[in-house]
């Protein structure tokens, strides 16, 4: 039976679960969330194994229509969340009857809401996931308007009997993450190893799934490394070796340099192979954080 219609699907809503591990070798990434503790979380919360399917959703002004009634819970970005236009509480177990719509409003802190459904979202699965790889074009299509979705059989737990989850808001100021010197550090000038750990990056624009790119700050400064307040972001990663690479694997959180100096954080929907030279790896429990960056939000990398 039905439970999820979608009625608006706003910038872009993925079924997404924890991925598809162990196809690199055959050319298929991991995909999955990018947040994966915000799905865990909203499936604990409703009894669900934590590797059920949910609904990744960027930015907000997503609207849904129950078609049974169900159990919902919305963890990961921060905003106004109305069910049939009454307030609900994120990070907690909501029930939802039949004809009921539920609204994620533009999200004012973090880039990311996921929805998870008691039971999951059942979609047919491709290579053992439900998730959308947007790179490889695996799973199921991006939801539109009018996309009607079942939910799972009932998980066989009780729902955890819970009033109040602590969860911090993301932060809406300067990200710190921890990151390890990457395999082809060498490549690259003292100084530059130095300004990547030094350097308040900015998340870019142009970032998605596959990677996140980032700008130095465009902002007077001092020294070696200095941009002119108003101009484009300069190139600071200075490499020592100029060497053409061949493509390596690469992992979910390598940091790829691109012949512009600029870095790119690569993401769940990454290719399994590259031919940029890592300078960092993001520890994987700092990973999660870009899932929550919003364009032009700060963040710096600290020595994991």
């Amino acid at each position: 039976m039905t439970g999820l219609r979608i009625l608006h699907p706003g910038a872009l809503a993925l079924v997404q679960d924890l991925g598809r591990p162990g196809f690199a070798a055959i050319g298929v990434g991991r995909s999955g969330a990018l947040d994966r503790g915000a799905l865990r979380l909203g499936n604990r919360l409703l009894g669900n194994a934590e590797t059920a399917a949910g609904i990744e959703v960027l930015l907000g002004a997503f609207d849904a229509l129950f078609e049974r009634d169900s159990w919902f819970a919305v963890t990961g970005a921060t905003g106004l969340l109305l069910l049939d236009g009454r307030p609900v509480d994120a990070h907690i177990a909501v029930r939802a009857r039949a004809g009921q719509v539920l609204h994620l409003g533009p999200a004012t802190a973090g880039a990311r809401w996921y929805l998870a459904v008691r039971g999951g979202i059942d979609v047919a699965p491709v290579l053992g996931s439900r998730s959308r790889d947007t790179l490889a074009g695996l799973g199921p299509e991006p939801l539109t308007g009018g996309d009607l979705l079942d939910f799972g059989a009932h998980p066989g737990s009780d729902l955890p009997l819970l009033d109040f989850v602590p969860v911090a808001d993301p932060e809406r100021g300067v990200v710190e993450v921890r990151a390890h010197r990457g395999p082809r550090a060498d490549w690259f000038t003292a100084a530059a190893l130095e300004a990547f750990f030094t350097v308040e990056w900015r998340a870019a624009a142009e970032s998605d799934r596959v990677g996140m790119r980032l700008d130095p700050p465009v902002a007077a400064h001092h020294g070696e490394h200095a941009v002119e307040a108003g101009a484009r972001p300069v190139t600071v990663l200075q490499r020592a070796v100029t060497a053409e690479l061949p493509s390596e694997p690469m992992v979910a959180g390598a940091v790829q340099v691109s012949p512009d100096g600029r870095p790119t954080v690569l993401l769940a929907d990454h290719p399994v192979t590259g031919g940029y030279p890592v300078i960092a790896v993001v520890a994987d429990a700092s990973l999660d954080a870009f899932a929550q960056l919003r364009p032009g939000q700060p963040v710096t990398f600290r020595h994991a």
